[in-house]
């Protein structure tokens, strides 16, 4: 009983001081400041899927450190780790021996990061909040819907989580998405974005659980104590960021 309470009372002191440190880079709101958060947790995501596929190769950081650094005068960053794979596929080519595992983690989660950084370049720090919120009510949502009406299973995947619940969390995730109605998009725009990316968070944690289980580990890391990794408390906003950056720029 005493390891549940204070593993509960590590977790949430870790999310307080999450959230006091999401709170000053939104108050700051500055791109040079957002770029180095971003980045920092961009080399640390990258460093645990390298654990999770077992690849030991440090010129992945150097790779990675050229991307976001060129990420920050490109006027679309997310494009950038397109170069890397033409660079990859020209070595796999001249070489015919280079390790093709060293795509994925340069894809997953740089990638994300990228268009993270990408709607933030575009639309600005309220548009991340806009995605925080969404897929964290989706997350919310989904772990109350479950506990109350849960009772079909969603996948083999996951084994805790249900069909009601998942339903419970994009319901909740769509709504709490219109208290951006202030933005410069119609309501339609903002609902049916909220709707799509709460979706998709919930695939991404989905995939995050899958790489786990691959891997056989709980969790990708521990630099959020009670919390894991950074691709465990990013997995819904990598898919949601994507997800919501296209939609954006096919609706607007």
């Amino acid at each position: 009983m005493w390891d549940i309470i204070k593993s509960s009372s590590e977790r949430i002191k870790t999310s307080f001081i999450m959230l006091g440190v999401v709170l000053l880079v939104g108050f700051i709101n500055s791109h040079f400041v957002t770029w180095v958060a971003f980045g920092a947790l961009a080399l640390i995501g990258l460093k645990e899927m390298m654990n999770l596929t077992q690849i030991n190769d440090e010129k992945l950081y150097i790779y990675a450190g050229f991307i976001w650094f060129f990420a920050y005068f490109h006027p679309h960053p997310q494009d950038l780790v397109f170069v890397v794979f033409i660079v990859f596929a020209s070595i796999l080519a001249y070489t015919q021996n280079f390790d093709k595992k060293l795509f994925v983690p340069m894809f997953y989660p740089m990638v994300p990061f990228l268009f993270l950084l990408a709607l933030y370049f575009d639309y600005g720090m309220m548009v991340l909040l806009w995605l925080m919120l969404v897929v964290a009510a989706t997350d919310v949502g989904a772990y109350f819907a479950g506990r109350r009406l849960g009772k079909t299973k969603f996948c083999e995947t996951s084994p805790n989580k249900t069909m009601e619940g998942v339903i419970g969390g994009v319901i909740l995730g769509t709504l709490i998405g219109l208290v951006f109605f202030f933005l410069n998009f119609s309501i339609i725009t903002i609902l049916a974005v909220s709707f799509v990316v709460s979706i998709s968070s919930v695939f991404g944690d989905l995939f995050e659980s899958y790489l786990k289980r691959t891997a056989g580990v709980k969790d990708s890391g521990d630099i959020f104590p009670g919390h894991g990794g950074v691709l465990d408390r990013g997995d819904g906003y990598f898919f949601g960021s994507i997800v919501m950056y296209v939609l954006l720029k096919a609706f607007v």
